[in-house]
């Protein structure tokens, strides 16, 4: 009887192993997962049958071989019917996938089913939203590119037929006209900065350096705008404030980008102030103004490409709305973060963090 025993042991192992090998060549896991479910049930079974017909010799032994073989055949229907609740859900992620793929970006997988299988459908809905704000950013930059760039050159052409039909004298349009090539430089300029920012092209050579002669030159380079418009500027630097790591050309350009930005938004006898003071993660450089402020709900919305504040965007003369987004990439390509908030008082304030040369 021992014998026997072993004999049906070992041929159960070595068909189990046998199974297992050819259940992993299966090229779909609802097929590997339903060879599982055979196999844990079916060995099992047939070692009790093998056993019985080698071992039996009574009616009796034979309705106890009936009901083993009835108890394997429910827990066989048991196994596929959870198998089936793995593998459904794992379906409907991938014809979300597909549906994706295709490019309905507003298609969203189940978060329903066993733990990892929601983790998955969750983690594939974070993923789609993020492709799909990513395709709408693409969509409306290309929409108000176009519009910047249609406005100057619609502008020009306007002027050039007029000169053309000789209803104006050339020289009278030719600073108007240089203004307008003047814009759309600038425009193609940010824009280029944008694109390289986006593909991480930046070739930054970070050095240390102090800012106050930094923040004093940007404070200089706005000064003849700032009179021009009634704006008083002033800059304070913390003393004991550490150097800080910096790409220097691209740290003078956010800066002069938000001082232009916070003298555009600050009426006749406002101020603006750069205020530059040690923080617990390095330097930090605040540029704050006492204008219109921004709403609360658009301080993230404000580094998007493009955005404007709906006053400002009623105002002749008002820049592309890329300013901040360019500043937000050079800013965080050093190594640093900037945000914005309200000023007390009234008014906007921008502030980013440098991480400090001796950190």
């Amino acid at each position: 009887m021992i014998a026997t025993s072993l004999i049906v042991a070992g041929g159960t192992l070595a068909t189990g192993v046998a199974c297992a090998l050819l259940a992993r060549r299966l090229p779909t896991l609802r097929g590997r997962v339903v060879a599982l479910a055979l196999g844990a049930v079916a060995l099992p079974l047939a070692a009790v049958l093998a056993s019985g017909i080698l071992m039996f010799d009574s009616g009796h032994d034979l309705t106890v071989l009936a009901i083993a073989t009835a108890s394997g055949a429910a827990a066989l229907v048991g196994a596929l019917l959870v198998a089936r609740s793995v593998l459904d859900p794992v379906a409907r992620v991938r014809g979300a996938s597909e549906s994706l793929a295709r490019g309905d970006l507003a298609t969203r997988a189940p978060e329903d089913g066993p733990a990892e299988v929601a983790e998955l459908g969750s983690a594939f809905n974070l993923m789609a939203g993020e492709l799909e704000r990513l395709f709408d950013a693409r969509r409306q930059l290309v929409a108000h590119a176009s519009h910047d760039l249609r406005t100057p050159l619609a502008s020009l052409q306007a002027m050039l037929e007029a000169i053309e039909d000789g209803l104006v004298p050339a020289e009278s349009y030719l600073p108007a006209m240089h203004d307008q090539v003047r814009h759309l430089g600038r425009l193609v300029d940010d824009l280029f900065e944008l694109a390289r920012i986006d593909a991480g092209a930046l070739d930054l050579e970070l050095r240390e350096m102090r800012l106050d002669g930094l923040v004093e030159g940007c404070v200089r380079g706005v000064e003849a705008r700032a009179e021009a418009r009634g704006v008083r500027l002033e800059s304070r630097v913390e003393g004991g404030v550490p150097a800080v790591l910096c790409a220097p050309d691209q740290l003078e350009r956010v800066l002069l980008n938000l001082l232009t930005n916070a003298l555009r938004h600050t009426p006749t006898d406002g101020s603006v102030a750069v205020l530059v003071a040690a923080a617990s993660d390095g330097v930090r450089v605040s540029v704050e103004d006492t204008g219109e402020g921004i709403a609360p709900e658009a301080l993230e919305q404000a580094f998007e490409r493009f955005w404007r504040a709906d006053s400002a965007r009623r105002r002749d003369g008002a820049g592309a709305g890329l300013g901040l987004a360019i500043a937000r990439g050079l800013v965080e390509a050093q190594g640093g973060r900037i945000w914005a908030e309200e000023r007390p008082g009234g008014g906007a304030r921008v502030s980013f963090v440098l991480p400090a040369a001796t950190a």
